[in-house]
């Protein structure tokens, strides 16, 4: 299992990384050019520019079991397709069972915005209620996917 993560003003990256880094799981991060990122714990890809770019190239290297991170509802969609396990940085994990009215709501949306007759509020300000259910989320999503409750000790990766 791997974990890629849609990273592109994604405000949980490094939060990821620390839970991944403590169950021992390979990160990647996927950026655009515009969104130069580093990490000392993960690998990251910069992908070239083009509006769908990072999200071609992620659902191309994930894989049934990975884990991907996103707040795109259509790469969300392609992941489960491909047997991933998507997540929100929210917290909320994409299913089967919930993408289809999510795709819906992201359609009319876009369609009352360039209707330009309704004005949409944009997302609400990041609090630390979110980022601690994010993780929470993460974690159990992880630990869904590894049977075995698996977990590398913090000593023994030289912290």
């Amino acid at each position: 299992m791997r974990i890629y993560i849609d990273a592109d003003a994604c405000p949980v990256t490094r939060i990821a990384e620390g839970i991944a880094r403590k169950h021992g799981l390979p990160v990647t991060l996927l950026c655009d050019t515009s969104h130069v990122l580093t990490s000392e714990t993960s690998e990251v890809r910069v992908i070239g520019a083009g509006a769908d770019a990072v999200d071609i190239a992620l659902i191309n290297l994930c894989q049934r079991g990975d884990i991907v991170i996103t707040q795109d509802y259509g790469v969300a969609a392609l992941a489960l397709g491909k047997g991933a396990r998507p997540i929100h940085q929210s917290g909320k994990v994409f299913t089967d069972d919930n993408i289809d009215g999510l795709l819906m709501d992201r359609h009319l949306a876009k369609k009352a915005r360039r209707s330009g007759k309704h004005h949409l509020k944009g997302p609400a300000k990041r609090t630390a209620e979110d980022d601690r259910r994010f993780a929470e989320s993460f974690e159990q999503l992880i630990c869904e996917e590894m049977p075995d409750g698996r977990i590398i000790e913090e000593t023994l990766l030289g912290d």
